[in-house]
């Protein structure tokens, strides 16, 4: 039987080298003078070296037992020593990443995609849903232990506010997936069916101001003197997202062309896009002060303003309307009330129109065109507010056909049906077909 050297003997050894201490068990010294324990066997027609701990960590003893139940699984159980170290190491960093919670794996989730979500309102909007409908109930569970019964306390006390319970659902599916994708499960239960029901959501638009009181809203929203004023104006004249202009830079304006160039990050679709300035708007901007990076400034100098300021100004103003329903105003008026093509109008709103086809062969922004399309919303922006006694039309064309009538209710007039009257009457009739007809001008105008 061979003899191994003691672990006194071990301990002197300094040269650098392999020093057998048992069966497959060899001590290790590098170059640098570390020492360590490693278990040498040949499997397959190749050598193998598995280590098995720090000389300093463990005794001779120690590992000699340690390369004992390395040989046991060599020779008896016809494993590899290292495949079964390295499933194991597997299976303890599953576990201890299954022993994550929800919220954990819902936050490095947000952290991995905000990056290309559009703006910062969709983060806002998902660590909402999940601090007010998600966290609270399920936050702390562990990430595999999700089922339908944890789904559906999520979901049961907001199944009455459809687009809300689906929009959460649909936030938690994606974490669910993220979580599957990563062995943390091995299902996903908020895809269930007939988790939610299956009604239709009732659809209700913004509000949104009718055209043809807008020219008054101005001269109104003109008085007020705060900087959320000047920003709904600028808007409106743009007819541009309520987010796009509170987060306006002053980078992006070109004043001398009279130009706002809205960088792709800050778009809904994702694209730039150029809005051509009438020149109201450029005459908005060049009296604003310029105290930081942002055209309309919040609170604090040089910060954004508030998401909600606009929206708190309509109410002090106390109008019911929203800030976004001004592009709807935008849109009916161009549609009604001038002859631009709607392909110009859904430009001038930055709609993506047609289909991928269609957007591929549509290159231009019709810049040109859309530059005199918003001085015409300007110039109806800024007309003042029409006062008119409104008279019945019905009841002018009577009294026009009865006066026409021979011998019949105007004076002048015999009843054999001659004309009898004189300039002054003739004046008279053709006065009120005058009036019938500057009536009928003054309502095609409206």
């Amino acid at each position: 039987m061979r003899k191994y050297q003691s672990a006194k003997d071990l301990a002197k050894l300094t040269k650098r080298g392999r020093y057998a201490a048992g069966p497959n068990l060899y001590l290790q010294i590098s170059e640098w003078g570390t020492r360590a324990w490693i278990f040498r066997y040949r499997i397959g027609g190749r050598h193998r070296h598995m280590g098995l701990g720090p000389f300093d960590l463990l005794t001779l003893q120690e590992a000699r037992d340690k390369a004992h139940a390395a040989r046991r699984q060599l020779k008896i159980d016809g494993v590899d020593p290292i495949e079964v170290k390295r499933a194991g190491a597997r299976a303890a960093r599953t576990a201890s990443e299954r022993a994550r919670t929800f919220k954990e794996c819902a936050l490095e989730y947000i952290v991995q995609h905000q990056d290309s979500w559009r703006g910062d309102a969709s983060r806002r909007q998902w660590v909402s849903s999940f601090e007010h409908h998600i966290f609270p109930r399920i936050g702390d569970a562990l990430i595999g232990d999700i089922d339908v019964a944890a789904v559906l306390s999520v979901l049961d006390p907001i199944r009455d506010r459809l687009v809300t319970a689906r929009r959460v659902r649909n936030r938690l599916g994606l974490i669910l997936d993220w979580a599957i994708s990563r062995d943390l499960r091995s299902d996903n239960p908020a895809k269930r069916p007939n988790l939610l029901p299956k009604r239709k959501p009732k659809v209700t638009h913004l509000a949104a101001m009718p055209y043809v009181s807008v020219p008054a809203f101005m001269v109104e929203l003109g008085r007020r003197p705060e900087m959320s004023g000047r920003a709904l104006e600028f808007a409106i004249l743009c007819a541009a997202r309520p987010g796009e202009v509170l987060g306006a830079r002053w980078s992006e304006i070109d004043l001398a062309e009279a130009i706002w160039t809205i960088p792709g990050d800050r778009m809904k679709s994702g694209r730039p896009h150029r809005v051509p300035l009438s020149g109201r708007a450029v005459e908005l901007l060049a009296n604003l002060p310029r105290e930081g990076d942002f055209v309309f400034l919040g609170r604090r100098t040089g910060a954004q303003p508030h998401p909600m300021v606009l929206i708190a100004l309509l109410r002090r103003m106390s109008h019911t309307v929203t800030a976004h329903g001004f592009r709807a105003s935008f849109k009916t008026w161009a549609s009604e009330r001038t002859n631009y093509p709607r392909e110009l109008i859904e430009a001038a709103l930055a709609h993506v129109v047609g289909d991928a086809a269609e957007q591929a062969y549509s290159r231009g922004d019709m810049l040109a065109r859309r530059r005199q399309l918003m001085e015409a919303w300007s110039e109806h922006c800024d007309q003042p507010a029409v006062e008119a006694e409104v008279v019945p039309i019905r009841k002018i064309e009577m009294q026009i056909r009865r006066d026409d009538r021979p011998g019949v209710g105007a004076p002048g007039r015999s009843g054999n049906g001659n004309w009898k009257g004189n300039c002054r009457d003739q004046t008279e009739t053709r006065s009120a077909i005058l009036k019938f007809e500057s009536y009928q001008a003054a309502l095609s105008s409206l």
